[in-house]
């Protein structure tokens, strides 16, 4: 998160999109000088119906002027689902799999920036930065510019801040 913050400074960006799916990812950011957009898991994703974040974690976070996007992930959505029904590959997974190459944050951090700028939440053509992970917890920082998903490859990854190696 401090590798990140500096670097928003450094180059004057003022859109943060990171991935939380409780909060407390999200809350790190907070009265830091940036805007904040925290893309969630998607309702159902631990469970059926079950959604990560509380309502009083979701409450405080648009309180503090924190825009909050839950959502069909990008990268997984109703390909996933033909392919855990019918088996074989969707080209969705294809993308996510060779992003994953630079680790899973990276994939997360494309995968949101992606999903914010495609809910209007971040201005189109500028850079933003991203943040992402494993699981629980941020380990991976981006500097890129999104696009949105219908041109996907459009999208610029400009720096890595931070990854695990």
């Amino acid at each position: 998160m401090q590798l990140a913050l500096e670097r928003a400074r450094e180059l004057d960006i003022e859109h943060v999109v990171v991935a939380s799916n409780t909060g407390e990812t999200a809350r790190l950011l907070l009265d830091q000088g940036v805007k904040v957009v925290c893309v969630t898991h998607h309702v159902g994703f631990a469970e059926p119906g079950y959604d990560e974040m509380p309502a009083e974690m979701r409450e405080y976070l648009q309180r503090k002027g924190v825009a909050v996007l839950t959502t069909t992930h990008l990268l997984a959505g109703i390909g996933r689902a033909i392919t855990k029904q019918f088996g074989g590959l969707d080209p969705a997974q294809v993308v996510a799999h060779a992003l994953r190459m630079f680790g899973q944050g990276t994939k997360v951090c494309v995968e949101i920036a992606v999903m914010a700028l495609d809910a209007g939440l971040i201005p189109y053509g500028r850079e933003i930065i991203a943040i992402g992970g494993t699981g629980r917890g941020a380990d991976t920082a981006l500097v890129l510019t999104p696009a949105h998903s219908r041109q996907f490859f459009e999208t610029r990854i400009h720096e890595i801040i931070c990854k695990p190696r």
